[in-house]
């Protein structure tokens, strides 16, 4: 092999410096990590927002949240919320701890747009300090994700999914589409097993979690239109206990124990908001990024397999047919290595995100459920010991 191909660290994703891998958009100031050294560090997918007229990007259906994307009470997935990862907690191992927060709105006469807070934390020796904060556009982590998508074809790079309004222009985009179409007429004659197994898998897992994202939206849903409603039966009871004197208490016990179970119930609803619909949403946008991944490097085989069948039939000079194949079988085995050992840590690490964030939702279903069964069931206790009271009294 003409260059060294190494298989990614679990926490890892390559930091470009400016330069030879273009240029920013955003700014003088490095990106954090940019100092000319190879960074790595777990990018997280980011949720993050910007002005409509600039870039159509994911964002939660407010309808369903009743909240901007900014809101402090919804956070990202566990998966994503790195900036809880606290840098003292591992003061050996020598990574890169990236928080993105506080985003802010900046208004000029020419555009309104959004940047964020990037603090970067290291205990590698190859920086000039410890600690570098800057502010980026999402303009920023856009060309950021572009670049290490460019340098690592087959690395999973779990950043953001977003389109631009205004991309490539429209020679730069007919090209790429047309060697795109052309490399996906030739197909791939070669493809291993293993990854025609981990193709299968994410078509499988692509419909499941669409599936699953869809049925927990609409789940919030219902769940805040039967709020909504439970909301209204505590003031109801409290003036109807106004004009029936005999059953004032009783009602007011009613409104009670519903004031109980609404508190209850807006509890869970933050937890299903909070902790499960963001991680579902964010293996919907992993399921889009995996195929992409695989896309990548069928292109790389492609291409490989197009050279062998030209060298194959001679139809062109085979001295530098021999020496193109020769890079692209290196081509090749460095993506098909960094995959293979990508793709087990990604695993590892959605069997554990959903694993926690469906556990934690049945938890607190559970909880729910006692608290308002504890609720009434002492209501109702209460209500029987004191008819039982009144029944010993009119006896007497």
């Amino acid at each position: 092999m003409e260059g060294e191909c190494r298989a990614p660290q679990a926490r890892s994703s390559g930091l470009p410096a400016r330069g030879g891998g273009g240029e920013s958009p955003g700014g003088d100031a490095p990106l954090p990590g940019s100092s000319g050294s190879s960074a790595f560090l777990q990018a997280e997918v980011l949720d993050l927002d910007e002005d409509e007229d600039d870039l159509e990007v994911f964002s939660k259906d407010a309808s369903l949240m009743d909240m901007n994307s900014f809101s402090p009470v919804m956070p990202t997935s566990p998966l994503s919320m790195i900036n809880q990862v606290k840098f003292e907690d591992e003061p050996d191992l020598k990574d890169l701890f990236i928080t993105v927060d506080e985003p802010e709105s900046h208004v000029t006469t020419i555009e309104t747009f959004i940047t964020y807070r990037i603090i970067t934390k290291t205990s590698r020796g190859e920086f000039d300090s410890s600690e570098f904060e800057v502010r980026r556009r999402y303009q920023d982590f856009l060309w950021l994700k572009e670049r290490l998508e460019e340098a690592h074809p087959t690395l999973i790079i779990p950043e953001l999914s977003s389109h631009k309004k205004q991309g490539p222009g429209l020679l730069s985009r007919m090209g790429q589409t047309v060697r795109a179409v052309a490399l996906s007429m030739r197909g791939v004659k070669s493809r291993p097993e293993e990854f025609m197994e981990m193709n299968n898998f994410i078509e499988i897992f692509s419909q499941k979690i669409n599936l699953i994202d869809k049925i927990s939206q609409r789940i919030y849903k219902e769940e805040r239109e039967y709020f909504d409603e439970m909301k209204e039966y505590g003031p109801i009871h409290i003036l109807w206990s106004a004009s029936e004197e005999d059953l004032a208490d009783t009602l007011k016990g009613v409104a009670s124990c519903i004031d109980r179970c609404c508190k209850a119930t807006e509890k869970r609803m933050s937890g299903l908001s909070e902790a499960l619909l963001p991680v579902v949403h964010e293996y919907v946008l992993y399921s889009e990024m995996l195929m992409g991944v695989m896309k990548r490097r069928d292109q790389i085989q492609a291409e490989l397999d197009s050279k062998v069948e030209a060298l194959t039939s001679k139809k062109a000079d085979t001295d530098l047919l021999t020496e193109e194949i020769g890079k692209l079988e290196d081509k090749v085995e460095c993506a098909n290595n960094a995959l293979k050992a990508d793709w087990e840590r990604w695993k590892q690490n959605m069997q554990n995100d959903i694993k926690s964030a469906f556990t934690d939702m049945a938890e607190e279903n559970i909880h729910s459920y006692e608290q308002c069964l504890a609720t009434w069931e002492s209501f109702l206790t209460s209500q029987t010991d004191l008819h039982l009271e009144e029944a010993s009294e009119d006896k007497s």
